[in-house]
């Protein structure tokens, strides 16, 4: 997918238990908790960029870990559990998991626990592959 569009991607039944029932994959199942490769981590459901491979960490916590997410792209609302808040997708609502700040992983301080199953990855364009 290039980009957001209102031509939502058709998703799988473990997909739609995550991104639109608000689920849970189990820790360190997901495809993206141990990428290190360089590239753009994008919505599911509708193909919004949401966060940069170099704001991805290893908190060990089981799912992917960001410290920052693309301007605008991750809308924040209280979980129901009414412990935690919750991150979504600003285009979409689909769920991505939750954001914990203060935990001192990295110098900003904040954790993005992303599902790696509410994600797409984009790889960066490889310098051979320029004009």
């Amino acid at each position: 997918m290039g980009g957001p569009d209102d031509s939502w991607r058709k998703l799988t039944r473990a997909e739609e238990a995550v991104i639109v029932h608000k689920g849970t994959e189990r820790p360190f199942s997901g495809e993206y908790e141990q990428r290190r490769a360089a590239g753009t981590y994008s919505c599911k459901r509708c193909g919004t960029p949401l966060y940069h491979s170099g704001d991805k960490f290893d908190a060990g916590c089981g799912w992917p870990s960001f410290d920052r997410e693309i301007p605008g792209a991750v809308k924040r609302l209280p979980d129901p559990d009414g412990m935690r808040i919750e991150i979504e997708c600003a285009h979409c609502g689909a769920h991505l998991g939750h954001v914990f700040e203060g935990e001192g992983f990295t110098s900003r301080n904040i954790r993005h626990c992303v599902n790696s199953i509410s994600l797409l990855f984009t790889p960066a364009a490889s310098p051979e592959a320029s004009p």
